[in-house]
């Protein structure tokens, strides 16, 4: 294959992603969270970057976009909502619309929640999505100048996804969410496996990003929320997943 995907740390937990193809020489960071790492990475891989794709707006994940506009004249493409907050953009987005950037074919898609700028780039040939911070690795995104309604929402999108999908998020919170998914669902044994396996790879220096979606299916309580046992752990039994949902958001928050 021609193309290649990296993950790699930045700031104290956020999560960079480099998308390459060696044919086209097209390279795509996922968000610019720190010049310093991306450029480590590119310098290591010798590989000239094209493009930024902006999830959402939020400092942490722009901050790096002017020095690396300024070293590679790359096309920045944020989303729509977020025009004014990115002075650097090139490109606008919103739901429904489709990139083609180099051999890479993307759909958009609206995931507010986190915020209200949020955005999705999906490459649906490769089961492949770059979800920022709405869904992380064992948990999700927390609730800011969106509405819990509208997280829900995003993560049930998500959720329709294939098994197979691969999700890069903007984050590495494993270890905390597995403490949190824990305690909410102590009895799943295949989260236990997950939780083991998070702390044994930290110690080696790495991370679980990519996640699988079948797995996050099966060990991720806010996309379990329609599970009895869920329920019971925030006293909701009886309520709609999404009651349930937003008593165990609110319960992280504080965790």
């Amino acid at each position: 294959m021609s193309s290649e995907i990296k993950a790699f740390r930045c700031l104290s937990d956020n999560i960079g992603v480099l998308v390459h193809d060696s044919a086209s020489g097209t390279c795509i960071s996922i968000d610019a969270p720190d010049e310093t790492a991306i450029m480590a990475e590119l310098d290591a891989s010798g590989w000239h970057l094209t493009d930024i794709l902006v999830t959402h707006s939020h400092s942490d994940h722009v901050q790096g976009i002017a020095a690396l506009k300024k070293r590679f004249g790359c096309r920045v493409t944020v989303p729509e909502k977020a025009r004014r907050a990115i002075p650097e953009a090139d490109v606008f987005v919103e739901e429904g619309e489709r990139l083609d950037i180099g051999p890479f074919q993307m759909d958009v898609w609206e995931l507010p929640g986190h915020c209200a700028d949020h955005v999705g780039y999906l490459i649906p040939a490769a089961s492949i999505a770059f979800v920022g911070d709405v869904l992380f690795t064992l948990g999700c995104g927390r609730v800011f100048d969106g509405a819990y309604e509208d997280m829900w929402r995003s993560l049930g999108r998500l959720m329709e996804l294939p098994d197979e999908t691969e999700i890069f998020c903007g984050h590495d919170y494993t270890l905390s969410n597995a403490r949190f998914a824990l305690a909410v669902d102590p009895d799943n044994a295949l989260l236990k496996a997950r939780s083991e396996d998070a702390e044994t790879i930290s110690l080696e220096g790495g991370f679980l990003v990519p996640t699988r979606l079948g797995d996050e299916r099966a060990t991720n309580p806010f996309l379990r929320a329609g599970n009895s046992a869920m329920a019971r752990a925030v006293a909701k039994d009886g309520s709609s997943p999404f009651e349930v949902f937003k008593a165990l958001r609110e319960w992280k928050n504080s965790f």
